[in-house]
């Protein structure tokens, strides 16, 4: 069965932020044999972004054509603009897509989007710091739910520090159920510590069928 990865792109995206969700999702490598994930580009419109990177992409369905089955999931990259009034319907569209199956995952710039329209009042959560989330979102009450964590899973929602990609990625994947036990435990400390006895343990956990060969 295939599932779909949306990831919403806006302009001054962070492009390094959701890199290691994408890579292991839609190539498969490291994944349970069942998991098909097709990605599909998604915005508040069909404009094209310029990525801070300076990558020019052109999305495919507006967010709100999004579906929110069970196994999908929504990235919400990290970006400078996530606090422009033209976010905001796209925000209020994300708030009722959390009372769907869709998995949300927000970073960096995404948790202060999210905060503005008060989905983090009420849901546990982390960002890049307490105290600029409570300075730029006035409308944001959710201190007492803030963690000191690079990520946090609260049910359908996933928020992380723009710090910790690889911890971003972990709780997708765990959320999802992506990967056996074993292969997700080397693949973090693989990303986490770059030694190369993870690679090892990552290649060992992999069904023999499925393992990807030395070269």
């Amino acid at each position: 069965m295939v599932h779909y990865l949306y990831l919403y792109v806006l302009d001054t995206m962070a492009d390094w932020e959701y890199g290691y969700i994408l890579a292991e999702l839609v190539s498969g490598r490291f994944c349970k044999s069942d998991v098909n994930y097709e990605l599909v580009l998604c915005s508040n419109s069909k404009e094209k972004i310029r990525t801070m990177g300076g990558f020019i992409l052109q999305p495919e369905i507006c967010l709100t054509d999004i579906q929110s089955d069970k196994g999908n999931v929504l990235i919400l990259p990290g970006g400078d603009t996530w606090l422009d009034v033209a976010h905001v319907d796209a925000l209020q569209c994300v708030k009722d897509l959390l009372k769907t199956d869709l998995v949300i995952a927000a970073i960096c710039g995404a948790t202060f989007g999210l905060a503005s329209v008060g989905i983090l009042n009420d849901h546990k959560h982390t960002s890049n710091d307490l105290s600029v989330l409570q300075a730029v979102c006035p409308d944001y009450s959710g201190r007492s739910l803030y963690m000191e964590n690079p990520a946090v899973t609260d049910g359908n929602l996933i928020t992380a520090t723009g710090l910790a990609p690889v911890d971003f990625a972990l709780h997708v994947f765990q959320r999802l159920d992506v990967m056996h036990k074993d292969t997700l435990k080397a693949w973090y400390n693989l990303y986490q510590t770059r030694d190369p006895k993870f690679y090892h343990d990552l290649i060992n956990s992999l069904d023999p069928d499925s393992r990807i060969q030395f070269s």
